[in-house]
């Protein structure tokens, strides 16, 4: 496990303000902000949290989208990142050029918004399990290109980043082992036995469905087994067939009513897509202001 540091590839993170600019500007700009608001005017912009228990994520990605557009703008942090805010409680100001304020708004919000919705989420999550030795893990399931924009805002909620992509370990997943039997009986131990041939580095996972799968992965020597949409009883008996040997996982109809009782069962981990591919986009405001300033 990745325990709270993805990492961010800021260059990966640039290219996407890029991008989410260049789809709000088209090649005519911001035709609506050039051509009533002067070029030398300057301004104030207040984002504010409007939702009780909101954790805020991605402070400096909003920050750059406003020095993409006017690069002696002044970001100033009132909430970093993994703090918690209430209704009202101010985000960040920005003095900057008001035209810069003004075309950068929406899609500084649209990243802040997103993040801090991921990073609340896995607080939920994360506190449902207080009290456990359980720990909460996100998924791969996340928005294309923010992959590690949403697992750092994972880790600053409070929850634990699974594997970044297909290389940092290995999954063996219900259709490997479909194709893997095909070539001969034993699907699970034999690709645990190949994968530990060609890549000796990586952890291995193991998806099971079953009781006897978990058998045969425990076996074969996986570092973790998923119990995949398991019953809590058939959890709870996976716990006694793997008897310490691998590290357990439960996905799939995990739900915030039942991490407490999941937490009770003795697997070490649950993982969940819902924080990063469903989210609710957390509610922040954003107001602007002119200044007297030159």
């Amino acid at each position: 496990m990745q325990k709270n540091d993805p990492g961010i590839n800021w260059q990966q993170v640039d290219r996407l303000i890029e991008m989410a600019l260049a789809e709000d500007l088209d090649s005519a700009g911001d035709v609506t902000t050039d051509s009533v608001v002067g070029e030398t005017l300057m301004a104030t912009a207040v984002l504010r949290c409007k939702e009780p228990d909101m954790v805020v994520a991605g402070q400096e990605v909003a920050r750059r989208v406003f020095l993409r557009l006017d690069p002696e703008a002044e970001y100033i942090i009132r909430k970093n990142d993994g703090e918690c805010c209430a209704p009202g409680d101010v985000i960040a100001e920005v003095h900057a050029r008001a035209r810069a304020l003004l075309t950068a708004e929406r899609t500084a919000l649209n990243f802040l918004q997103r993040l801090c919705g991921c990073a609340t989420t896995a607080h939920r999550y994360a506190a449902a399990l207080a009290g456990s030795r359980t720990v909460v893990l996100d998924t791969r399931k996340t928005t294309p290109g923010y992959r590690n924009l949403e697992k750092y805002a994972v880790a600053v909620g409070g929850a634990t980043n699974h594997r970044i992509g297909l290389f940092d370990r290995a999954m063996i997943k219900d259709n490997h082992r479909e194709l893997a039997a095909l070539d001969g009986p034993g699907g699970i131990t034999r690709s645990v036995a190949m994968i530990r041939q060609n890549h000796p580095e990586v952890e291995i996972e193991v998806e099971a469905d079953s009781l006897d799968e978990v058998r045969e992965a425990a076996a074969a020597g996986a570092d973790y087994i998923l119990l995949d949409n398991m019953s809590d009883e058939m959890m709870a008996e996976a716990v006694k067939i793997n008897a310490g040997r691998a590290n357990l996982e439960a996905s799939g109809g995990i739900t915030l009513e039942r991490l407490p009782r999941i937490g009770r069962i003795g697997v070490d981990f649950v993982s969940s897509g819902a924080l990063t591919h469903s989210v609710k986009a957390a509610d922040i405001s954003l107001d602007i202001v002119a200044e007297n300033r030159p």
